[in-house]
């Protein structure tokens, strides 16, 4: 399984009254994670917006394992887990871990919008060659 993982630092603002992570940063922390991946593999925003088109997601979800609290050492990483075959569609998956302890699972599925005509597009070849790169998981799979 080829990943993309960063350091994960929780701030005291992070933190609910129980002391430990809220449930919107899981999703916060998985947007910022997606961000970091697109801009390794040469994928910046405006160049996004130059093909015509731009990322929209339809569902999110997170599975909480383990309590994560202010101070732990923690790693999270990404990986595409679903593509259509025209690239249309496409599944991200986020794990966050401690040590060897899976805490968190963040899921998000999307697809791309054409910016002026505010509908669903099949991004250009240019744009799909580039998102070709990013890492797959382990039980990626093609869809239909």
């Amino acid at each position: 399984m080829e990943t993309f993982e960063r350091p994960l630092h929780p701030r005291w603002s992070d933190l609910d009254p129980n002391q430990h992570l809220r449930h919107s940063v899981y999703y916060d922390f998985a947007a910022q994670l997606r961000s970091e991946l697109f801009l390794a593999h040469g994928l910046r925003p405006n160049d996004i917006a130059a093909y015509g088109v731009g990322p929209v997601l339809f569902e999110e979800k997170a599975t909480f394992r383990r309590e994560l609290r202010y101070g732990d050492e923690l790693r999270m990483n990404a990986a595409v887990y679903t593509l259509r075959r025209d690239y249309s569609r496409f599944g991200f998956r986020h794990e966050i871990w401690r040590g060897e302890t899976l805490c968190a699972t963040v899921q998000v599925y999307g697809a791309w919008i054409d910016l002026k005509a505010r509908k669903l597009a099949v991004p250009p070849e240019a744009l799909q060659a580039q998102f070709g790169k990013l890492p797959l998981s382990s039980d990626f799979a093609w869809e239909d």
